[in-house]
Order: C-alpha cells, then sequence, then structure tokens
C-alpha cells in the first residue's frame, strides 16, 4: 500500500518548497524564534552575527542565522491561531516528512519554539512593560477541536474552568495545553513571571474590547481575571500561544510564549515605549537561547 502523501495534502511550490512558507528542507534551524509581525523578524535577526537565509512569502519572513555559534530561525506568523496551524505544520513537515518520497520518516526531529510576542494583562499587579511566560495556554478558538488531542491537554484545568465560566450558552468549549517545562527553565528568571495565558480568535470582541460593537459577555475579562488554578491567574490575553502549545505538543516538539506586556486591560494603560520593551524581550530570549 502507497503510504506516501498525496499532492493535495503535502503542497510543494514549483521549486520544492513548502507552500506557504517558501521554505525549503534545511533552510531552518532547530531552535526558532516565532514573532507576529514580519517587521519583528529584522528586529530580531540584527543581532545575529551572520544570516544565511532570508526568504519570504505573504506575511510569512524567515531568516535563519548565527548568534555567538548557536544557529537561530526567527520566523513571523502573522496574527491568530489559524496561521499557527499553517506555519507549525509546516515547520515540522520541513524536518519530519522526506519531500522526495512524500513520506514520513520513521526518525523525528525535534523542534524548539519561543515565542517573542505582545500581549495585554488582565490583573492590575502586572504592570505594562514586564515580561510575562505562559505556563499554559487556554484556547478559546477551536483549532485544537479539529485534532485528536485528548491526551496532550490539561483536562484537569479544562474541567475546573468549564465549570467556573459557565459558558456553555455561548458555545465555548476552552482548551488547555501546558508549555515545555524544560524548555522554560532555559528561560526563567527573576524578570520573567508565570502566568496562565488565554488565546482568543479576535483582538476585539474575542477579546472584551468595545468600539461600536456590544459583546456577547459584557463581563468577559474580569470573569477570566477571578480564575485561579493551583496558586496560577488567568494573567494575559493574545491570539497565538493556546494553539502553539497545541500543535508543537502534538508532533513532539517544545514550545514556550514570552510575552512583552504593553497593556493593562484592568486599569486601561498602555506602554508609552512598547517598541523598547519588546527590544528588551528579545535581547533577553537570544542571551537565554546563547546560554543554554
Amino acid at each position: 500500500m502507497d503510504s506516501s502523501l498525496g499532492n493535495s495534502e503535502l503542497i510543494l511550490n514549483p521549486d520544492g518548497s513548502i507552500y506557504h512558507l517558501n521554505l525549503h528542507p534545511g533552510d531552518i534551524a532547530h531552535t526558532i524564534i516565532t514573532v507576529g509581525d514580519q517587521n519583528r523578524v529584522h528586529e530580531v535577526s540584527k543581532y545575529f552575527d551572520s544570516i544565511e537565509v532570508k526568504k519570504s512569502k505573504r506575511e510569512f519572513v524567515t531568516h535563519t542565522g548565527y548568534c555567538s555559534g548557536k544557529r537561530i530561525t526567527v520566523i513571523s506568523t502573522g496574527i491568530g491561531t489559524d496561521n499557527i496551524d499553517i506555519v507549525f505544520n509546516e515547520l515540522d513537515a520541513l524536518v519530519n516528512i522526506d519531500f522526495t518520497s512524500r513520506q514520513i520518516k520513521s526518525e523525528k526531529k525535534q523542534l524548539n519554539f519561543i515565542r517573542v510576542g505582545t500581549s495585554g494583562s488582565l490583573q492590575a499587579d502586572i504592570p505594562v512593560d514586564s515580561f510575562l511566560m505562559s505556563a499554559a495556554g487556554i484556547g478559546f478558538d477551536n483549532l485544537m477541536h479539529f485534532y485528536d488531542s485528548t491526551d496532550i491537554r490539561n483536562t484537569e484545568l479544562e474541567s475546573h474552568l468549564t465549570n467556573y465560566l459557565s459558558w456553555d450558552d455561548y458555545h465555548i468549549h476552552p482548551y488547555v495545553v501546558d508549555f515545555d517545562e524544560k524548555l522554560g527553565e532555559v528561560m526563567r528568571s527573576n524578570r520573567i513571571r508565570l502566568g496562565i495565558t488565554g488565546t482568543n480568535s479576535g483582538f476585539y470582541g474575542p477579546q472584551g474590547r468595545v468600539l461600536r460593537l456590544q459583546p456577547a459577555i459584557p463581563d468577559f475579562n474580569e470573569k477570566l481575571a477571578g480564575f485561579t488554578y493551583k496558586n496560577l491567574k488567568i494573567t494575559n490575553l493574545e491570539m497565538e500561544t493556546a494553539a502553539m502549545y497545541g500543535i508543537a505538543k502534538l508532533h513532539g516538539h517544545r514550545a514556550i510564549s514570552l510575552n512583552a506586556i504593553i497593556a493593562n486591560r484592568a486599569t486601561s494603560e498602555f506602554s508609552k515605549d512598547g517598541k523598547k520593551t519588546i527590544d528588551e524581550l528579545i535581547q533577553y530570549t537570544l542571551e537565554c537561547i546563547v546560554k543554554s
């Protein structure tokens, strides 16, 4: 029986690169920094000693190079869990599928994913311009429900949260995936606090923002901020972490999400110099990678 992947499943460009990312096997390192904004790729790679790969297609920009002897890739994912589904599946394919035979390799390679992104705090005591690592990602979208993902999810936290929220009438069924603790230890310091991150499918209504449209759940942020699990609170909201943790863990990769807090939703504050905060988080991340 032919076990090769069909042309409609593993889609390659005429030059043999993977469909959306426009990358070939060998173009990526085993340590991958993900950023949302394509312009932020350069803000990371400017600290590299050398860059050997520069490729782009759509919102996906990739630079691979060396920083103090460590080979690192930085790639922009764009915004949202739908893009994470594309990027993480295609990055896995680059190392774990033979593009010539179109077959899954028997020996799998493990990638390390480190998200460097921005986020808004839900807790008044988490100030703008601080750093936060996501111990778990709560997905309020549906991505993980399209995969056989029960074994990699934190179903205990899911159950506690579902009972606490009582949001069945809103058709919200959150999934929860934990970070990789070993990779997290590499990035830990007194500067990084730990929290639970909420991931949703939009920036306005799905994060409780009100401009002209009224949200279906008026106390969305307040309800999330009041939840506690094993001394951890839901600390922040963004749009990628839960999906990133889920897809990475399903493939056997390691992932953590580092957040530059540029807004505080509880106090209505916004960073006056968010670019500086993000740059400091980038430098912090690279320093931790190089030392590991």
